[in-house]
């Protein structure tokens, strides 16, 4: 599964998988090593990457880890993968709800016009017989609801599209 963080500013996208000794760390598709975790407490833990162990502490808050590390306290900031994907990072698209993934349209829950905020549901969709409610990105209007119910989509295709208020 792919991961998304922000750290000092920077977004990071990397995946885990399962090997026979932890996970496998990959950026952009490439295999940078191995890591394991072996918690040994509330808030502390073993971290083992490319054969090194390091001793940690961390802290969670919603969607921030506090992470104590070799001396350094990093701050990473977690991005929900589905909300990541469904409103890609560029500049013209923040008024946009993208697929996250290839499926179809199950229900619409707003109309051109309604006024939205930020995480407000605005549809089902379904892929691989899993249902996944698409947010609103930011506050806004809906524009334009760009597929009917019963349609389907390729990952990436722009689902609705928000004008800012007052326009």
């Amino acid at each position: 599964m792919k991961h998304f963080f922000e750290v000092d500013g920077v977004d990071y996208q990397f995946a885990l998988s399962r090997c026979q000794r932890g996970y496998r760390l990959r950026l952009s598709n490439k295999v940078i090593a191995p890591v394991a975790f072996f918690q040994q407490g509330e808030g502390r833990g073993v971290l083992t990457i490319a054969g090194e162990s390091e001793p940690v502490r961390f802290a969670i808050d919603g969607e921030v880890i506090h992470v104590h590390i070799r001396g350094r306290t990093r701050i990473l900031h977690y991005r929900d993968p589905l909300r990541t994907l469904a409103c890609a990072n560029h500049e013209a698209d923040h008024l946009l709800a993208r697929a996250p993934m290839p499926g179809l349209v199950v229900a619409t829950s707003v109309s051109p016009g309604q006024p939205v905020s930020a995480g407000t549901a605005l549809m089902t969709i379904e892929s691989m017989k899993l249902e996944t409610t698409i947010r609103s990105p930011r506050d806004g209007v809906i524009d334009r609801i760009h597929f009917n119910e019963g349609e389907s989509f390729e990952r990436g295709a722009v689902l609705v599209t928000l004008v800012e208020e007052g326009r």
